[in-house]
């Protein structure tokens, strides 16, 4: 007889909080070893299996490597590679020798990389040929890259005997968020969050043994890594990994080719899709969105064209997705437009002064306790009692359960899916010698299909003048020393910035203009 979701809650704490866990038993050496973790597709949809034979074999030789150049349980390993064979098998190499990994995405140039490398402490980061120029300007950090000399490293190594047990309070992840000042936080994620994503595998998206699943976001961001990555292991089902930027063709080919029947990816990519025209007879049994708001013209879209409604599902970095809009019969309810759904089993919920919050005493898969070395900015998002967990995202709940989301309580933007703070973007645009103070701000995507894009406000010092020239120039700055995905889509140059007599930018002056 299947679990009720209470007993399926405390099972999975039992199995990944325990005291013994085991990165590497739990998801990757007790499953059978000739069943499918994941498919690799290319570009051009040529397909490869990874079974988790080949996988806890492959890992075991590269941990050893790891071990050799001097990694040893609890040092920061960050990864910056695309969805492919060698980034699996890097973070379960990682996690045998009780090492964390820290994600790092393909996007970010050598600027936002340098920051997270060395905010991690970091000795060793392993990456992919095409990514390595961005490591060079950072000075003493040894790099592994992936090539024929990485592989003849796995293959001549000795397999590693044992993989250390760090136990269900041991950190196994190391993600950075950003906020609106300073840099972005670390966030420490323990083995037992695998409790909360299996959950979320399990009852908000609904996934099964006769799926097809296709996560379609990046596992250098939390959704793509907690539910793209470690949730599939953890549960043992099959993930297709694109290693290809998104295209709506390349969407709509790989749903067509490989029959995928369940489908995640952000608001953005369902907006394209349904802009493109091209989606025609494609049937999905569910279809699950995260990231940002859902808007409405994509549930009315989706009926029609995907044969299912999109269910929106709502979470953070340091959460992980905890109010949804659940798939699995056993908590699935009817849709509310507008709503988030409801908390997820082993979450409550609630609202403190208008904000969206999570009840700590009642919330048993709740994982975060606090930023790495940030006592300050940890304690701003407890209530002072402890009691209440508080996501700086206003909202409310009507008479029936439901949630809904208003609003940001800060000035984070949402773009495509990605989190991006103000000040990451604001931190390079002021190097330049033009620019004399400026700020940054989110406003709705004019296409309507990225959610919100990033506009900054710059004003310049006194001999330097206002033009297009000046204003690619900072946006091919943020490029090249940020992020492709963050640079501004629109410069303005004016004369002063609104600011409040401590002298705090009123973001929500600008974003009004």
């Amino acid at each position: 007889m299947p679990l009720s979701p209470s007993d399926a809650v405390e099972a999975w704490l039992a199995a990944y909080g325990a005291a013994e866990a085991d990165v590497a038993h739990l998801l990757c050496d007790r499953h059978d070893a000739d069943a499918v973790a994941f498919t690799f597709v290319g570009p051009d949809l040529a397909a490869r299996d990874l079974t988790y034979g080949e996988l806890a074999c492959r890992s075991r030789r590269l941990a050893t490597v790891l071990a050799a150049r001097g990694v040893r349980r609890g040092d920061r390993v960050p990864v910056l590679m695309g969805k492919r064979p060698e980034l699996v098998t890097t973070l379960l190499a990682i996690w045998r020798i009780g090492a964390v990994h820290v994600p790092l995405f393909t996007a970010f140039a050598t600027g936002a990389i340098r920051m997270r490398v060395e905010a991690s402490r970091a000795k060793l980061v392993v990456t992919e040929p095409a990514q390595r120029a961005k490591l060079d300007p950072i000075q003493g950090i040894d790099v592994l890259e992936t090539g024929e000399a990485f592989d003849r490293l796995i293959d001549e190594a000795e397999p590693l005997a044992t993989s250390i047990a760090v136990g269900g309070a041991g950190t196994m992840l190391q993600l950075f968020t950003s906020g609106t000042t300073g840099k972005p936080k670390g966030v420490p994620v323990p083995v037992r969050a695998l409790a909360s994503f299996h959950c979320y595998l399990h009852y908000g998206l609904d996934v099964t043994a006769d799926d097809v699943f296709w996560n379609a976001a990046d596992p250098g961001w939390a959704y793509g890594l907690y539910y793209g990555i470690l949730a599939p292991l953890a549960a043992g089902r099959r993930n297709l990994l694109l290693d290809a930027g998104f295209t709506p063709e390349a969407t709509v080919a790989v749903v067509g080719k490989f029959g995928v029947t369940n489908f995640a990816a952000a608001p953005t990519v369902y907006r394209a899709l349904g802009k493109s025209g091209l989606v025609r007879d494609l049937r999905l049994r569910r279809a699950s969105s995260a990231g940002e708001p859902l808007t409405p013209e994509i549930a009315g879209w989706a009926r029609d064209a995907l044969g299912v409604e999109v269910r929106d599902h709502y979470g953070q970095t340091e959460l992980g997705m905890v109010v949804n809009n659940h798939w699995h019969p056993d908590v699935a309810r009817p849709v509310r437009p507008g709503s988030m759904g409801q908390p997820m089993p082993g979450y409550a919920a609630g609202t403190v002064d208008g904000q969206l919050a999570v009840d700590v005493e009642h919330s048993p898969l709740l994982w975060f306790t606090g930023y790495h070395e940030e006592p300050g900015k940890t304690a701003e998002r407890f209530t002072a009692d402890g009691r209440w967990y508080l996501t700086a995202d206003t909202g409310r709940v009507d008479d029936e359960g439901y949630y809904f989301f208003t609003a940001r309580n800060d000035d984070v933007i949402l773009a495509a899916g990605y989190r991006i703070g103000p000040f990451d973007v604001e931190s390079v645009l002021i190097t330049h010698p033009a620019v004399a103070d400026v700020a940054v701000v989110g406003r709705p995507d004019p296409e309507g299909v990225r959610g919100e894009v990033v506009e900054a406000f710059v004003v310049l010092t006194g001999e330097a003048e206002p033009n297009d020239g000046l204003a690619a120039d900072l946006q091919r700055l943020v490029r090249e020393e940020y992020s492709k995905h963050a640079y501004p889509r629109t410069v303005h140059f004016v004369d002063a910035l609104p600011k409040t007599p401590s002298g705090k930018v009123q973001r929500y002056l600008l974003r009004q203009r």
